[in-house]
């Protein structure tokens, strides 16, 4: 049976006022990542909302930068002789990997965290070939 769309997916929702809640910024806020192409190298500038800076974490390895997110909260509302009314606790983690090049090293990157934006330089350097060397074989005679 259809209901009319003043009703939610459950008719309770409204009721117990469900969701006060909203997680959807998990999925469209965070780990939005902008990549600016300069002379120098590339400037990354990650938004990263309500991780903070020791729950960041950033990685080299075989020429992939990956950074990783680990984000926890929980909120309790409690009524005035203590019992819980509500308690909801959220626990996520995210990653992005970039290739950069495997001529690039750690210690090439800087990094620095702000106010939940998360900004890398990484150098532009260019993969070495490798020489060829010319082997001769000696002639006698």
């Amino acid at each position: 049976m259809l209901m009319p769309s003043i009703f939610g997916e459950n008719l309770l929702d409204d009721f117990f006022g469900y969701p006060t809640v909203h997680y959807d910024f998990q999925t469209t806020a965070l780990m939005k990542t902008d990549i600016k192409d300069t002379d120098q190298g590339y400037e990354i500038t990650m938004n990263l909302p309500g991780v903070k800076k020791e729950d960041v974490k950033a990685e080299l390895k075989d020429g992939y930068l990956t950074i990783n997110a680990v984000s926890n909260s929980s909120s309790d509302q409690k009524d005035e002789e203590g019992r819980y009314i509500r308690r909801e606790r959220y626990s996520g983690s995210c990653s992005r990997s970039f290739y950069v090049g495997d001529a690039v090293t750690q210690e090439d990157i800087k990094a620095k965290f702000e106010d939940g934006t998360l900004k890398l330089m990484v150098p532009k350097k260019e993969a070495k070939p490798a020489v060829e060397e010319k082997k001769y074989i000696a002639i006698e005679g």
